[in-house]
């Protein structure tokens, strides 16, 4: 076996930290440091794996690892016990007596007694002159002796904030007894002294609720006062109240009902906003269930259930237009594009494209050439509906194009380029939402399954999302990728009207069970904030495009304008505070208002009632 020993000396291994060797043998050649240093999976392995490793110790000075033999185990064993090392030493042998305890005649030693063993030291009185000297000075003081009687201290005797209860931060000091009035006097002013009518009353009442705890009495002497029979009584009520007095204050917090309100900003900081009804536009003879405003703000179009849709001028309340379309009209929407000018109309079972010819004829002859420039494809395209070109007849009252689908068709949606419709059919199938091109006359059915009842689509203003409101949940699909990208938790029953902000991360949703729930899409999936300020069931919501105003109308016949501002710094969460509450609508049928709008850039709002009137407030 190679003698390798490390002739470093007693020096800090860590010196050699940084070298491939650790110290020199006896010929002074390098030790070299093993390959590999382990690192825990190793050593985790090993202690499982290698029956000696708990008999395994590291040698620091050469980095190898050595196995303990049993006789080097035993003298760890024995030296951890706190025996000796030698296994052969017995500590416990018998004691060998040097010295007998007999007395001998001869001693062992017979050197004389020194002199000093019986002369006074020199040393020692030296040291007790100088303490003598002290205590005479005064500057050895003695201790003074234990008192061991007990101290006792009057618990209220001193109320000081310098006594020892005082000291105490939430000491109460002990109630002060009430001084006698006049009423306890032995002789007091007959104005003290109780009637019969008192005394009864005040035998009546309880004891708690009593003023005086004993009937005023009167005495011609003070010699003529007997004792008094509660006195003992009395006392003892004194010495429980002072010791079951608490001596502790609670610290009672107290909040002013005020501060737990948020600090909202006062509605005339938050102007302008509508305030006041301005004008009716009166014509329809049957509920308005829809309205749309044309983006210039010049032109408003009514749908109602009478089976006309009016176009009105908005300044005026003048209706410039009445078109019959022979059925009631569930949903209206004027092309966002204001080089279009097309209406897109929802009668039964079609979406009617009008061209309403109305503001400045270069636009709306335009849009007719536009719409005629159309060349129909090669070879016939399938599609789930059916795009007419209307009549002669027809064409002389506006209509241009009918899309014709199978079932009911309940609303109608731009994009906000105006190329693209989407429209909504009463149907339990995956046909419920149908998107049409105007320009190609072509039509296309994005959902291959139903997901619910669709309520409203919508259209973001400038991404391409689109946006499916069922009666729960509010589905986000990206038109580009073709693929879901949000599922909104409104927390309704069942969702009634939509409307996005011009931002595009705003959200807002009314619904028949009276809330409306503000969504911030950056935020979260479920709503930012519900509000519950209308009575009854909500029919429509909308945003202004320009300023932070949006309003709810709603069956109780009144519309609720409020600010939402949307910040640009995405750490300050959007504001929203009610401003107003617009009535004017009478009940009708048990409905109130069935559509609200902003005008495009104005902050006017409109609104169409169950009484068959349109009010603007201004």
């Amino acid at each position: 076996l190679q003698d390798i020993r490390n002739t470093v000396g007693n020096i800090p291994m860590e010196w050699y930290q940084d070298f491939p060797h650790i110290g020199y043998d006896l010929d002074g050649k390098k030790i070299y440091k093993p390959i590999r240093n382990k690192d825990e999976l190793d050593m985790f392995l090993e202690k499982m794996e290698n029956p000696d490793y708990w008999r395994t110790v590291q040698d620091k000075m050469t980095g190898a690892d050595i196995k303990l033999t049993d006789e080097q185990v035993d003298l760890v064993h024995r030296l951890q016990r706190g025996q000796f090392g030698d296994v052969h030493f017995n500590p416990y042998e018998p004691a060998v007596d040097f010295f007998t305890h007999e007395v001998m005649i001869h001693p062992v030693t017979n050197r004389p007694a020194d002199k000093r063993s019986f002369i006074p030291s020199l040393i020692e009185k030296e040291k007790v002159s100088k303490l003598v000297h002290a205590i005479k000075m005064g500057w050895i003081k003695p201790r003074k002796p234990k008192d061991a009687s007990p101290s006792y201290y009057d618990l209220w005797a001193h109320e000081d904030p310098n006594s020892i209860l005082g000291r105490h931060k939430m000491h109460v000091p002990a109630p002060k007894m009430k001084l006698p009035g006049h009423e306890e006097s032995y002789n007091p002013p007959p104005e003290y002294l109780l009637s019969e009518e008192e005394k009864l009353a005040w035998e009546q009442q309880e004891v708690s609720e009593r003023k005086l705890n004993f009937v005023p009495q009167q005495f011609r002497s003070l010699r003529q006062v007997p004792a008094y029979p509660r006195f003992i009584h009395e006392r003892f009520e004194r010495c429980l109240d002072l010791y079951l007095c608490p001596r502790q204050r609670k610290m009672r917090v107290n909040v002013n009902p005020e501060d737990l309100i948020p600090k909202l900003p006062k509605p005339r900081d938050l102007q302008p906003f509508p305030t006041t009804q301005a004008l009716i536009y009166r014509g329809h003879s049957s509920l308005v269930r829809c309205l749309s405003i044309s983006p210039s703000g010049q032109w408003l179009v009514s749908g109602s259930d009478d089976g006309t849709v009016r176009f009105w001028e908005v300044c005026t309340a003048r209706c410039m237009k009445t078109l019959p379309v022979g059925g009631v009209v569930k949903s209206i929407a004027w092309n966002p594009n204001p080089t279009i000018c097309l209406v897109a109309i929802c009668v039964e079972q079609s979406v009617l494209l009008v061209n309403p010819c109305l503001g400045d004829k270069l636009l709306y002859g335009a849009t007719d050439q536009l719409l005629e420039s159309y060349v129909p494809p090669e070879e016939e395209r399938v599609q789930p509906v059916r795009w007419v070109p209307a009549s002669a007849e027809e064409h002389s009252r506006g209509i241009r194009l009918c899309i014709q689908h199978s079932k009911a068709v309940k609303q109608v949606t731009w994009h906000g380029k105006g190329d693209y419709l989407a429209s909504v059919v009463s149907d339990s199938s995956s046909m419920q939402v149908l998107i049409h091109q105007s320009s190609k006359r072509w039509s296309q059915s994005p959902f291959r399954k139903s997901k619910g009842l669709v309520q409203v689509v919508l259209f973001h203003p400038t991404r391409p999302y689109f946006f499916v409101a069922t009666q729960r949940y509010v589905r986000v699909y990206n038109l580009l990728k073709q693929e879901l990208t949000k599922k909104l938790m409104t927390n309704c029953k069942w969702v009634s009207s939509m409307a996005i902000h011009p931002g595009g991360d705003n959200i807002i949703c009314g619904s028949y069970d009276s809330k409306l729930a503000w969504f911030d899409l950056d935020l979260s999936t479920r709503p930012y904030q519900l509000l519950r300020h209308h009575k009854r069931a909500l029919r429509s919501v909308a945003f202004h495009r320009r300023y932070p105003l949006f309003a709810s109308g709603s069956d109780d016949g009144s519309v609720i304008v409020c600010h939402g501002m949307v910040y640009n710094d995405l750490l300050q969460n959007p504001l929203l505070v009610p401003v107003k509450v617009l009535k004017g609508h009478a009940i009708t049928l048990d409905l109130g208002v069935l559509d609200v709008l902003f005008h495009p850039t104005q902050p006017w709002v409109f609104s169409s009632g169950a009484d068959g009137t349109v009010r603007l407030y201004t």
